[in-house]
């Protein structure tokens, strides 16, 4: 039950907060966690070898510093994060 209230509360910030980039990268993450506490869950339950978890969380922590390093570089070459800032034809 914690891992659908996770995911779904992950799902609604990104969706409704899409002003910031870092909010919508916080809320990844709140996705990711969720996930990660689900399998924890169903992996204890069917007793199978968790490794996969750790493989799960070194990805998640690979794109947590993946978007924060495209969020540095937006930063230096926008001045801000927000989305109404970004023009296409400037990218």
């Amino acid at each position: 039950m914690l891992m659908y209230f996770l995911v779904m509360s992950g799902f609604f910030s990104f969706v409704s907060a899409r002003k910031h980039t870092l909010n919508m990268l916080l809320s990844l993450e709140f996705i990711m966690l969720g996930l990660v506490v689900g399998m924890i869950g169903i992996f204890t339950e069917v007793e199978i070898e968790s490794y996969f978890i750790l493989y799960f969380l070194t990805f998640a922590a690979c794109e947590g510093a993946l978007g924060l390093s495209i969020l540095v570089a937006l930063i230096r070459t926008h001045g801000s994060d927000f989305f109404y800032v970004f023009n296409i034809l400037e990218c």
